[in-house]
């Protein structure tokens, strides 16, 4: 990907490969639905893109203050695009603590968009602001568009009989026509969605199309000097195909769903509500016509218990939470390991411990997800690199699932999981089904629940079937039969079944690939999870600077595939960034006393193209 233009009032030509704007402001300002619409019409005009909303933990922080900011990016272009950019182009920021806590990000000589209107001394003071920065001189590396857009907003809406509290309300949709202008965006789409979320609301859809149309003509109209002016960005080559935005919470929900169909299952999901995983619960509550049944439970343990139920009962059970409520799901995972029922564990990594950083992300549950339960609990682990890489990443939960009878975890993170990017719709014929057989009648000798198969995975009985009356639980069980026994000879055979059948995932999840590069050299930038798209970007720059540097990115954790050892010890030197303090590092060197290095990085912000380069220089020259 080419790095993004700074947008100058001396470019030519008006078509930079690719923009990164982010968009500022209160809490309560809208940035994300602002940043949701835009990320719409730049889909729609054909431009790769991707996007990072980031926003306050608390609901609504109070008004005008530093921690109560909510921003939302979005790096579009013309080519390849697999990060929300490292440094934005343009600034949108609605009031002073929108400024003072974004623009540090800003690329020198960027473009800062402000609303002048909220730059009041009560503003400035919460702020923390002993001058006005839009009069005094200190934003003279970047260039500066003041305008009242409150003011302009309240002009524009003044005939639709709304208060000023609502009238304001609209200058979301301002900001955004104004954006639609300078970058060649269609407002049609956006119309039609404001009148779908209005619909009965006349006064107020009137007044969100009035302020849309005034922020358009605004840039088309008055003329601007300086550095606002119109761009045009060609569309991103794609090949032929439906594609639309997902972001990763609806990518794994449409994963789990098509696992589930694929394995012949209907899908019973209990949740219970955390940040960032809570819409996860929301998008499968929507998709009832395809066999989901979804339950709000009144904690986590109610609801990974009502999952482990569901797959008793035959149904594939699915749970989701944070690292918190991983954590509260503990003794039923270890529950479901012992009763070898297939049950698929989303969890949505946010900053921690403890509550931690609910908003924020990272990706610190590493050790709890391969290592955290009592006991010897062996479950296998994979891990989405992108929103799009969700739906078959919870296709793959679901297949070794049913297949090896246990318990999987499919981690994401918080950026994973808000973050949007074009997605091609796959043809669902080309995927492989898995379909389930439950065992119907006991074989000769009697049933034995905890026989095994070629994967030593025990069968499935629904309850009630005839003759194959069965017993399950948590206490140790005796080979074959079930019969509880907790002996030393049968927890130590048992206990080697249960590490045996989850190694034996490797045997079908395939070789490790390098994604960039080849097999042995310097250095190999080894990443997992939505660190992809910078190490991706990092490493394609390296190599084009001259260094010989490959990329390999780790989709099943746990266990890893088999010839990931080999491979680690081609290359002269291991470099894992990761969004935690080295957990997959350590998981590298304990496995394959490989001398991996760790890049570490835990601000609750994804990694920046650059940081990662700088490290690849550092090694590799």
């Amino acid at each position: 990907m080419a790095s993004a233009a700074i947008i100058r009032p001396t470019d030519t030509p008006e078509t930079p490969d690719a923009v990164v704007v982010r968009f500022a402001g209160d809490s309560g300002d809208g940035m994300q639905l602002t940043g949701g619409q835009f990320t719409l019409s730049t889909a729609l005009a054909g431009n790769d893109l991707a996007t990072f909303p980031d926003f306050p933990a608390e609901i609504r922080a109070p008004q005008g203050t530093l921690f109560g900011v909510s921003a939302f990016q979005i790096n579009f272009g013309s080519s390849e695009i697999d990060t929300a950019g490292d440094m934005p182009d343009v600034l949108v920021a609605m009031n002073p603590a929108a400024l003072k806590t974004n623009v540090g990000a800003l690329k020198p000589g960027g473009l800062i968009i402000a609303d002048e209107g909220e730059f009041t001394k009560r503003n400035l003071d919460k702020a923390k602001y002993e001058t006005n920065p839009l009069e005094d001189g200190s934003l003279a590396q970047w260039q500066l568009m003041k305008f009242n857009i409150s003011q302009l907003t309240l002009d524009a809406v003044r005939d639709f009989g709304l208060g000023n509290k609502e009238a304001l309300r609209c200058k979301n949709m301002w900001t955004l026509g104004l954006a639609l202008w300078m970058f060649s965006r269609k407002r049609q789409p956006i119309i039609e969605w404001l009148q779908a979320k209005f619909a009965g609301r006349e006064e107020i859809l009137q007044a969100n199309v009035a302020a849309l149309n005034a922020g358009h003509a605004f840039g088309e109209t008055a003329e601007l000097s300086g550095p606002m002016r119109q761009y045009r960005m060609p569309a991103a080559p794609a090949t032929p195909g439906l594609y639309r935005t997902v972001t990763g919470a609806e990518s794994i929900s449409l994963g789990l769903v098509a696992g589930a169909q694929l394995a012949g299952l209907p899908i019973f999901f209990g949740g219970y509500p955390i940040t960032p995983a809570s819409a996860i619960l929301h998008h499968l509550a929507r998709l009832k016509e395809y066999n989901v049944t979804t339950f709000q439970a009144e904690d986590e343990i109610a609801a990974i218990c009502a999952a482990i139920g569901a797959s008793y009962a035959g149904s594939l059970g699915v749970t989701s939470s944070s690292g918190p409520g991983i954590a509260l799901k503990g003794e039923a995972m270890g529950l479901a390991i012992m009763t070898e029922l297939p049950l698929v564990i989303v969890n949505s990594q946010r900053g921690g411990p403890s509550t931690g950083l609910p908003t924020k992300t990272e990706q610190s549950d590493l050790y709890q997800a391969v290592y955290g339960r009592n006991g010897d609990a062996p479950m296998p682990v994979i891990a989405a690199r992108s929103p799009a890489d969700a739906f078959d990443c919870a296709i793959e939960a679901c297949r070794i699932a049913v297949q090896y009878m246990t318990p999987v975890m499919l981690l994401t993170d918080g950026y994973i999981a808000n973050a949007a990017e074009p997605w091609k719709v796959p043809d669902m014929d080309s995927y492989e089904p898995f379909p389930v057989t439950f065992m119907e009648k006991a074989q000769e000798g009697g049933f034995l629940p905890y026989a095994r198969d070629d994967k030593l995975a025990r069968p499935w009985v629904r309850p009630g079937t005839e003759g194959l009356m069965h017993r399950i639980g948590g206490i140790e069980k005796a080979l074959g039969t079930g019969h509880i026994d907790y002996s030393a000879e049968t927890h130590q055979a048992m206990t080697d079944i249960r590490q045996n059948k989850v190694l034996g995932v490797a045997d079908s999840i395939g070789d490790q690939e390098v994604l960039v590069g080849a097999a042995g050299g310097k250095l190999a930038v080894v990443g997992w999870g939505s660190t992809y798209g910078p190490i991706h970007q990092a490493v394609l720059r390296a190599r084009r600077s001259g260094l010989d540097v490959s990329h390999i990115h780790i989709r099943h954790i746990w266990p890893t595939p088999k010839n990931l050892g080999e491979l680690l010890h081609s290359f002269e030197h291991v470099l894992v960034p990761e969004m935690n303090t080295g957990q997959l590092k350590t998981l590298l060197r304990d496995q394959f006393l490989v001398d991996a290095k760790p890049l570490s990085k835990t601000s609750g912000q994804p990694f920046t193209i650059s940081e990662i380069e700088a490290a690849i220089e550092a090694m590799a020259a």
